[in-house]
Formats: structure tokens, C-alpha cells, sequence
């Protein structure tokens, strides 16, 4: 391995015998492979927005395409295939497709672009100089009681069109292509869509004056989840190895609840979910979670309620430094991001700053395996060309064991 201020080196099979698969397979088994395993794109989370990515093709001089968007709300590209031989790319991912009539549906109307998700969600861009769709109509925000919610439609999991292709897909990549991928979730995570529903203020004060009714819509949204896992995990067979979940459950100071509310609200659903998927699928799967920001305090009720790769790192939230947490958590947790900052050094630095920052995260996160180098969340519109392939070339000079 690179010198990273470590001497131990633990071997797993001859370095020119790697595949994308394979190399992460070790690393998320804890195991040192060839190299630290690369992601762009492979979630909604690890992502690039599509000015950014206009940018990073011409840059590399690549054809010009017609750019998909990957997801509508946060303006990402889907990273083409050209592009990810290009960056050795080793994790790609597999979302479910929308039923028909569950496309966003948008109009254009008093300068914004506004779409309607299928749950009944409205989202709002400005047409001029906006760069993604912010929430501004919570469909429960009325809805005060149980007996009002259960009469509420909640769309349906098991729809056909979302799992379309979704088995020839997971064996391509897996077995003819030898690349992983994660298998990406229906809708976001538990708290999350409860709070979109709601409205943030609403369901913060259902979990103390109505405690019922917020239990009542967390455990409707689970249900839903479960439901959806099943079928997706019973389509792709035992060509899956890593599912994402999420919720974000932090500030970049401290949690949103107190850990007390946690325990109550949230980690008995985390964990029905979590294990429920785990004895779902056909092979032994990791549930890789996405939580932003100060998420230390919850890591060990995260992993005792079954996650197995944090993901995104935010290494500029309170006590989330990175060798602080390899030394607490590594064992337990394979640390996915936290590869270089995103708010200030990627779109801000300069290519040196952005180089010693990568070797840093690398030198914390590396030793051992259990690291999937990505960027700490998607890369957003204002990043320069020149600092995404400074990121890059450090990884390729640096991530090497």
C-alpha cells in the first residue's frame, strides 16, 4: 500500500485479478483490494449535477450527448457509460423506473418550473438561475388524525413499471460487465418522507403533542418500503450486493431529535426495515444508509439497528473527522464519501488543495478496506472540471494499496 503513515498490508488476491466487482466486494468486506473502489453516479447520492457534468465531458473532450436526468429534484446527470471507462468508474447503480402515472408531472408558472412527485409533493425551481426543486406544498400538512390519514392514497410499491428491466439489468453489470452496483430504494427514507408530508414543523410537533398519529404515518411509509424491497430483492435474485436506504437525520451541528426520540420514533422502524430486507434477499446484502451531517452521536444505534456503510461522511459537520471515526467505527462500518469535502475545498480550492485533501480522507479512511472513495455528497454545479480531475488523479496516485 501507499505510505499513509501505516506499515500493515493485508493481501487478497493478485492485483491484476480484479474486477470493478470484485474490488468492491473486498472493500466492503473490510479487505484491502488492488486500489480504493470509485463512484460517480452509482446513487442519487453520489451523484453530479448536469451543469457540472456538461462541463467535466467538455473538459475531457468527450462526445456531446444529449444529457439524461438522472433525478429531476436535485438536476443530476446520469453519467454515461463513456464516461465512466473514462474515470474507471467501479459502482454503478440500479433504480427502480416510475410508473406511468407517477412521472413528476410539471408545469411552467410564474417563473419556476414546478413538479408533483407521486406522493403529492410539490417542488419549485426558478427558471432563471435556479439549479434544483425545493418542496413547497406538503400534501398531509391538514391531515390531523389517523382515521384522516388511512384515508389517504400512498402509491403503490408493487407497480410493474418500476421494476421493468431491473433483473436483466443487475445481470449485465454484475456478471457480464464484473461491476457493482447498488440497488436504489423507492422513495427516501422513513423520516424523511414523513417530515415532506407533513411539513417539517408539523411532524417535529406530531412526535410531542400527537405521538399516535406520527407513529401511525411512520409506520405506513415502512410498510410501503418493505413492500417494495421485497418484490425488488426477489427480482434482481442473488445479483445484488449492496441496497440503499436513507434518512437524514442531522444538522451539521446536532440531530434533529434527541436521541431519545430516536430510540422511540425511529430505530425500531429502522431496524424492522433493515432486517426485513437482509432476510429478504437471496445473498448476504449491505445496507449502505445515507445520513447527513453531524451523525456520530447515532452511529452506534445506526449500526445495532443494521446498517453496514455510512455514506456521505460529511467531514465538514461537528465530529465527523475521519480518522477519528475509522479508529471508533471502522469495524463496523465501511465509511462510503467523505473522500473531499464538497462545500468549500471541491468547488473553491485550488487543484493543490483539493490533491492534499483527497490524500488526507484517503490516508484516514483507506487502511484496512472499508472505504468506497466518492466525493462527500453530489457534485454540484459550481464545481470546476479542473478540481473534479484533481480529485481524480489524487485517487489514482494515492488510493492505491
Amino acid at each position: 500500500m501507499r505510505e499513509f503513515g501505516y506499515t500493515f498490508f493485508i493481501p487478497v488476491m493478485n492485483n491484476n485479478s480484479f474486477t470493478s466487482r470484485s474490488r468492491v466486494e473486498a472493500a466492503i468486506n473490510h479487505r484491502e483490494p488492488d486500489r480504493v473502489p470509485y463512484d460517480l453516479g452509482g446513487t442519487i447520492l453520489t451523484g453530479i449535477h448536469q451543469i457540472a457534468y456538461r462541463r467535466l465531458r467538455e473538459y475531457l473532450g468527450l462526445p456531446r450527448v444529449e444529457i439524461q436526468i438522472e433525478d429531476p429534484f436535485q438536476q443530476l446527470a446520469k453519467v454515461d457509460e463513456d464516461l465512466k471507462e473514462r474515470l474507471k468508474v467501479d459502482v454503478w447503480g440500479i433504480n427502480p423506473s416510475e410508473p406511468p402515472n407517477s412521472t413528476p408531472t410539471g408545469r411552467i408558472e410564474d417563473g419556476y418550473s414546478k413538479l408533483v412527485d407521486e406522493w403529492g409533493i410539490e417542488w419549485w425551481m426558478p427558471i432563471d438561475g435556479g439549479f434544483y426543486h425545493d418542496m413547497r406544498k406538503h400534501p398531509l400538512e391538514n391531515v390531523n388524525t389517523i382515521s384522516e390519514l388511512m384515508k389517504n392514497k400512498f402509491p403503490d410499491p408493487l407497480h410493474p413499471a418500476r421494476f421493468v428491466n431491473m433483473a436483466e439489468q443487475a445481470d449485465e453489470l454484475m456478471n457480464k460487465k464484473q461491476v457493482a452496483y447498488i440497488l436504489g430504494r423507492n422513495a427516501a427514507g422513513i423520516f424523511e418522507v414523513a417530515l415532506w408530508l407533513r411539513g417539517f414543523e408539523n411532524f417535529f410537533c406530531d412526535m410531542i403533542e400527537n405521538p399516535a398519529f406520527a407513529e401511525a404515518l411512520l409506520d405506513i411509509i415502512c410498510e410501503i418500503k418493505m413492500k417494495y424491497w421485497e418484490k425488488a430483492l426477489k427480482t434482481v435474485g442473488k445479483n445484488v450486493m449492496i441496497i440503499s436506504e436513507a434518512d437524514d437525520l442531522c444538522s451539521q451541528t446536532k440531530c434533529f431529535i434527541s436521541l431519545e426520540m430516536y430510540r422511540r420514533f425511529l430505530k425500531p422502524r429502522h431496524s424492522k426495515l433493515f432486517s426485513f430486507i437482509k432476510k429478504s434477499a437471496q445473498v448476504s446484502v449491505k445496507v449502505f444508509f445515507h445520513s447527513c451531517g453531524a451523525v456520530r452521536k447515532l452511529l452506534p444505534d445506526l449500526i445495532e439497528a443494521g446498517i453496514d456503510i455510512l455514506n456521505p461522511v460529511q467531514v465538514s459537520a461537528v465530529g465527523m473527522d475521519t480518522r477519528e471515526l475509522k479508529k471508533e467505527f471502522g469495524k463496523d462500518l465501511v465509511f462510503y464519501g467523505g473522500g473531499v469535502d464538497t462545500q468549500y475545498v471541491l468547488p473553491r480550492g485550488t487543484v493543490e488543495q483539493v490533491k492534499d485533501e483527497v490524500k488526507r480522507r484517503i490516508d484516514d479512511l483507506a487502511p484496512g478496506g472499508g472505504f468506497v472513495f466518492t466525493t462527500v455528497h453530489n457534485i454540484q454545479a459550481d464545481v470546476p472540471p479542473q478540481n473534479i480531475m484533481a480529485m481524480w488523479e489524487a485517487l489514482q496516485e494515492y488510493g492505491v494499496y
